[in-house]
């Protein structure tokens, strides 16, 4: 039995999930917007994030997203959720092989599409990825992608790295649960089911 590949993350209203957590966390491409999510974080996100990462049983993280948690949650180990991100086992993509320090991490040198069919063919449970704007991109070309569990926020942007963006692989979605908070985040839940279907209205 194959594990289940999870997508989980931050998007604006217009697709951008460049930068959410605060300024200087992806400034790539001169991203201005850094920071865009946590005015709008409240109890009813944090009563969708706690849920969502104890059904996880490992993250799944590209090489910038895994610098970028290491170098916190290992120093907030009393930090809400930090003794489930420290305890759980996390994979790390990328093509240059290197010595993970992180607790319970492990490298799978290679090209993405690769290792991470091989990740699911080998494991059970529930891999969860967070954030990985890069990663996710690739996941998609080949269709490891599972579902997705999208907090979409009230906020447009015009500019930065999108979910969806020019180039996407076509895929058909099925929506299998929706909820709001009460600072208007909207929470979409949804599975893959393969290719588009095509019709029409006439």
């Amino acid at each position: 039995m194959a594990s289940r590949l999870l997508v989980g993350t931050f998007v604006t209203l217009d697709g951008v999930m460049q930068g959410p957590g605060g300024v200087g966390e992806d400034d790539s491409n001169g991203f201005p917007h850094g920071g865009w999510l946590p005015p709008h974080v409240d109890e009813g996100f944090n009563r969708i994030m706690g849920p969502l990462l104890d059904r996880a049983d490992a993250l799944l993280l590209g090489r910038s997203s895994y610098d970028t948690l290491s170098s916190h949650w290992p120093d907030v180990p009393d930090e809400e959720g930090g003794a489930k991100i420290n305890g759980m086992t996390k994979y790390v993509t990328t093509r240059t092989p290197f010595e993970a320090s992180w607790r319970n991490s492990e490298v799978l040198a290679g090209e993405a599409a690769e290792t991470v069919a091989e990740l699911k063919r080998r494991t059970e449970g529930t891999i969860l990825v967070q954030g990985s704007s890069d990663l996710i991109r690739t996941l998609q070309s080949a269709e490891l992608v599972d579902e997705y569990h999208l907090l979409v926020f009230p906020v447009v942007l015009g500019e930065g790295k999108r979910l969806f963006g020019a180039g996407a692989t076509p895929a058909e979605l099925k929506l299998t649960g929706s909820s709001t908070t009460d600072a208007g985040v909207v929470y979409l839940t949804y599975t893959w089911e393969g290719k588009p279907r095509y019709g029409s209205v006439v």
